[in-house]
């Protein structure tokens, strides 16, 4: 070998062999030399004949000292070429299971349910999707590869289902967690066919809430609420006035309030940000709060973090008032949700548009606002009465004369 030569690139230098050749030239062999943690380390990074080049390998000398100065990733070149390595024995393993078809459903779920703790922030849709696979998906499909999965399965799992007397939101959502599943194998380029899923047929879902407050309910409804707890009676009132769900009122911080133009702004709501506008009632529930400061919570629990469940004595004046006595229909059934279904439904009592009224609830979409539509018989009769009159108007006809034609 030929004595060492430092390139251009400080901490990069090489050496020629004495009879090998690259080409028309001998052979270069290169070494990066570096600090860490006080040494000199030196690691041979390969032959030209490898491909090796002084650009090359100053790249990965860069490469190994940004490691170390931000803490993360391969600090050396031994440590750089294990984890390559490793990740290449992973790549044949996953390569060669995606080839045989062998992945099993459960070992998809693994690395989904992951990535849905991850994405999701309510842990309840995650923690479902967890308890559908363990009790009644995973016994079905759970190691059976991903192309074995077939809609006689499926059609398996909503019988089983369906027997225990589990409802037909429940199982949609079992099937939907499949579905998601496979769509995420798909995504991880893990799985290239078809989705089961697609191929049987969903239950029929009719979960709207068809309960509403009349307003005497309401107010015998506050007066309880008021003797139990001061802050579950405002609460309770801000959503019969505002529309506001429970989880956006408990997100409430005081740097939402406006009381100069009487608007909450409700953030992170399912439909976007937007404002709810304060009634006198609902203003006086907000001026009498103690205040706090901008990013404090509005409806703080203990401690100062944020409320995340309603309270008990909710139901239990619920149950005081036996609103939900004898009744199994669970969309019948009077919960927190139900006081913005009454605001809802007032208005549209009211004759306000369902346009305005979806704005003001923040759906999505109008299809949502469109079970109010059958509340507003009267403001739609009001709306035939008018356009009945402006037919019996009567018209004045036009009184043409007749006229002589002028001759020259």
């Amino acid at each position: 070998m030929t004595p060492w030569i430092k390139s251009k690139f400080p901490g990069v230098r090489w050496r020629e062999h004495l009879t090998r050749k690259h080409g028309l030239v001998k052979d270069r062999y290169y070494v990066l030399s570096y600090k860490l943690d006080g040494k000199t380390i030196s690691e041979a990074v390969g032959w030209s004949s490898e491909k090796m080049t002084e650009t090359k390998a100053v790249t990965i000398l860069a490469e190994l000292k940004e490691n170390q100065r931000l803490g993360k990733g391969p600090r050396t070149l031994r440590e750089k070429r294990a984890l390559e390595e490793a990740e290449r024995q992973e790549r044949e393993r996953q390569a060669k299971q995606t080839e045989k078809g062998r992945v099993a459903f459960k070992q998809v779920f693994e690395q989904y349910l992951p990535a849905q703790k991850a994405e999701r922030k309510n842990p309840k849709s995650w923690k479902m999707e967890e308890s559908l696979f363990r009790l009644w998906i995973s016994p079905v499909i759970g190691d059976k590869p991903l192309p074995e999965v077939a809609p006689i399965h499926l059609e398996k799992i909503k019988s089983t289902m369906a027997k225990a007397g589990k409802a037909p939101r429940t199982i949609h959502y079992a099937l939907t967690t499949i579905r998601q599943v496979f769509n995420f194998a798909r995504r991880q380029r893990i799985f290239s066919g078809g989705n089961p899923v697609s191929e049987i047929k969903l239950p029929q879902l009719d979960n709207r809430r068809l309960r509403f407050l009349s307003k005497d309910e309401a107010d015998k409804l506050l007066a309880k609420l008021l003797e139990k707890s001061q802050d579950v009676h405002d609460i309770a009132l801000l959503s019969l006035h505002c529309g506001a769900r429970a989880d956006e009122i408990f997100s409430l911080t005081w740097q939402d309030v406006d009381l100069m133009r009487g608007i909450l702004t409700l953030r992170d709501a399912k439909g976007g940000t937007r404002p709810a506008f304060l009634t006198t009632e609902a203003r006086k529930v907000i001026e009498t709060r103690p205040k706090g400061e901008p990013t404090a919570f509005v409806f703080p629990a203990r401690g100062g973090k944020k409320t995340t469940k309603i309270s008990h004595s909710f139901w239990r004046v619920v149950d005081d008032l036996k609103f939900n006595e004898g009744i199994e229909d669970r969309r019948l059934k009077v919960t927190f949700h139900t006081l913005r279904h009454s605001y809802a439904s007032w208005l549209v009592e009211n004759g306000t548009d369902l346009y305005k009224v979806k704005e003001l609830l923040g759906h999505k979409d109008f299809a949502m606002t469109s079970r109010y539509s059958h509340l507003s018989p009267n403001a739609l009769q009001e709306t035939v009465k008018e356009f009945e009159k402006s037919l019996q108007k009567k018209v004045v006809p036009l009184n043409f004369k007749q006229t002589e034609e002028v001759r020259p």
